[in-house]
């Protein structure tokens, strides 16, 4: 999966404490004023260029991370990596996806934040962090490094990847679906999640065979 995983498990722990490091700066007293600040600057300017077709875009994009697209992917993927006999992948990938979907709940019930006013779309739970931002980056991303050779067909396949999460991300914001900050970390989280459980179990498989391959 990944040709170097010290390297993986180093920029899977850069994004992880990035996600923790954007979860404090909402949390804390001292900075929480200056995060809301922002978020309600970009909250505004989501009102001032509403529009039609841009909602419509928007709404589809946010159908694109929900449940009802990314579980059937992770289920068609994994079936894939079975087929093939790519053990240590499909582990990496339900590893990622398990561990940020049971984060999910508990981090928005810790944190308790109140979604954005004037939301288009329906919205359920805490807005911290955003579930979808979560679950489009551990797919997309994930998917990417379980199905792809290493490569530059690959990367260029990861950056598309990274590309698409992010503009799903800024679709919920658009939405009023949740704060910039909510999606800020939600991405950050679910792409940490999605490098790291490679990196991690490779680094395992290595330690135990110095001789195994690398990806």
């Amino acid at each position: 999966m990944l040709v170097d995983s010290r390297r993986g498990l180093l920029v899977s722990g850069s994004l992880l404490a990035g996600a923790l490091g954007v979860g404090l700066l909402v949390l804390l007293p001292v900075t929480a004023p200056a995060v809301q600040a922002v978020d309600d600057a970009v909250w505004r300017f989501a009102g001032a260029v509403e529009n039609e077709p841009t909602t419509a875009v928007a709404e589809l994009l946010s159908w694109l991370g929900g449940a009802e697209v990314n579980w059937p992917l992770r289920g068609a993927a994994l079936l894939l990596l079975a087929w093939r006999r790519h053990w240590l992948r499909a582990g990496a990938f339900t590893l990622a996806v398990l561990t940020s979907e049971l984060a999910i709940g508990p981090v928005k019930a810790w944190t308790d934040r109140a979604r954005p006013p004037g939301a288009l779309i329906e919205t359920t739970a805490a807005s911290f962090p955003s579930g979808h931002a979560i679950a489009t980056a551990v797919t997309a991303v994930g998917l990417v490094l379980v199905l792809a050779h290493p490569g530059r067909s690959r990367w260029r396949w990861e950056v598309r990847a990274v590309v698409f999460a992010a503009v799903m991300a800024l679709s919920r914001v658009y939405l009023r679906a949740h704060w910039l900050s909510d999606t800020v970390a939600g991405a950050l989280l679910g792409a940490g999640l999605a490098l790291g459980w490679p990196a991690l179990l490779m680094a395992i498989r290595h330690q135990r065979d110095p001789a195994a391959p690398t990806s």
